[in-house]
């Protein structure tokens, strides 16, 4: 069994580590596309200005590498099985909030929202995966600790 859990890890993180390095290959593209997405709000617009001006770069591309960024070591972190729970925990909330920023599909009409719900969906199981990975942790267990008796 742990080499099938083992197995499974890194195949999961795959769809990461691509999705991060696709990311990165294509900052402008992804900058374009999380600039229809997301307002920087008010009270961050200062520092966001101070770091566009240091960096010479706007906050959709920063946010495109901190995003590939995160994507790519917490992919390669869990595949790895080094701080894969705390990276799990990342993730669920990246995924969450991309989730709920990317994919509204509560404001299409029922024919029109089905990709993006099904996308929604997809990103729902993928949290899953990752409460698993949480919830497993880093040493294997026998059946009865890890389930108890159900």
């Amino acid at each position: 069994m742990p080499a099938f859990v083992t197995f499974g890890r890194i195949l999961f993180a795959v769809l990461f580590i691509y999705t991060g390095a696709t990311k990165l290959f294509a900052i402008q593209a992804t900058a374009d596309f999380i600039a229809t997405k997301v307002v920087v709000p008010d009270i961050i617009a200062p520092y966001a200005k101070q770091i566009e001006t240091a960096t010479a770069m706007t906050t959709p591309q920063l946010l495109a590498i901190a995003v590939g960024a995160l994507e790519i070591i917490a992919g390669l972190m869990i595949a790895l099985n080094f701080g894969a729970r705390f990276f799990a925990m990342l993730l669920i909330v990246y995924v969450a909030v991309a989730t709920v920023l990317f994919y509204d599909f509560w404001n299409l009409a029922a024919p029109d929202n089905a990709k993006m719900l099904v996308d929604a969906l997809k990103n729902l199981s993928i949290i899953g995966a990752l409460c698993m990975i949480i919830g497993y942790g880093r040493a294997t267990r026998p059946v009865e600790a890890a389930y108890g008796d159900v």
